[in-house]
């Protein structure tokens, strides 16, 4: 449908969201324009949708196995369409609007402690001290995860205007081409440079063995061969790397404002999970070392 060309065409160029989230949307909507195709037996449109509908949508999906947290994210895919017709077509009704949200359990974002991250960058340091291309380029990679606690898609789209190794600082792009200014850690500085030095010139900071950029898939996979080296590595991923980021920040008595500003977030609600994460630690060390605990 037209409408949702459209809409993922303006959250791909104007709302700069990342490609699984572009993704994900446009597969919950083509779902619900399907449905709604059965629900009403005929010809429909989106004014005409009603409440209904997106409640009767959102149970069919948990019925055939949809997680809460991806229901969520379908009414939330629905809650955004409709504003975007309401911007563009004029549209008045938002049948998503005054739907709840399905109540989820709220998971402790997995992270590395300190032994497991050591060994990490270790093992990545070992890679690339044979001098391999890929090898330099993936420990450079992997610092600026840790360094930064950047996004995929932000290290993704990182060109070389945007790091500054003079001032050791990054220009970071995030959700809704929101700019921040990040610092880079000394270790991850030095990672950068050296990989620069065997890097031909580019205008993408990170790339393919052909000069191309990479994509966050190419991304992934790289760091998948560096969590491979570590005990739990089948159970981590890119992202493990931006908890880790922050709760070690936390850890070590760093100020919640200025991590939810490091890390982009909007609400200080979303960054306040990683204080969770660092309680239910001391919670542990607690019982683990008291005498009487």
């Amino acid at each position: 449908m037209s409408e949702i060309s459209e809409f993922v065409t303006f959250l791909s160029k104007e709302r700069n969201d990342s490609p699984h989230t572009v993704k994900a949307y446009e597969r919950d909507l083509n779902a619900f324009a399907a449905f709604c195709q059965d629900y009403y037996g005929g010809p429909w449109s989106w004014a005409g949708v009603d409440r209904l509908a997106v409640r009767g949508f959102l149970a069919a999906e948990q019925q055939r196995g949809l997680g809460k947290r991806s229901v969520g994210r379908a009414l939330s895919a629905l809650r955004t369409f409709y504003r975007f017709l309401n911007v563009t077509r004029g549209l008045e009704v938002n049948p998503a609007r005054a739907t709840r949200t399905p109540k989820f359990d709220r998971t402790l974002p997995s992270y590395l402690d300190r032994k497991e991250t050591d060994e990490l960058f270790q093992n990545a340091e070992q890679r690339a001290s044979a001098g391999g291309f890929a090898e330099i380029r993936d420990l450079a990679m992997l610092e600026m995860f840790y360094s930064t606690g950047i996004r995929l898609s932000e290290l993704a789209g990182l060109n070389d205007s945007d790091v500054d190794l003079v001032s050791d600082q990054v220009k970071v792009r995030g959700k809704g081409k929101k700019e921040r200014i990040v610092p880079i850690g000394s270790r991850a500085t030095a990672a950068l440079r050296r990989y620069l030095r065997a890097r031909a010139q580019s205008r993408a900071v990170f790339v393919n063995r052909r000069g191309k950029r990479l994509s966050p898939r190419g991304i992934q996979l790289a760091m998948k061969r560096l969590f491979e080296t570590v005990a739990q590595g089948t159970n981590l991923h890119v992202h493990t790397l931006r908890h880790s980021f922050a709760t070690h920040l936390l850890d070590a008595g760093a100020d919640l404002r200025s991590v939810q500003e490091l890390l982009g977030h909007a609400s200080l609600g979303t960054t306040q999970v990683y204080t969770h994460t660092s309680v239910e630690r001391l919670k542990k060390v607690y019982h683990q070392a008291h005498p009487r605990a």
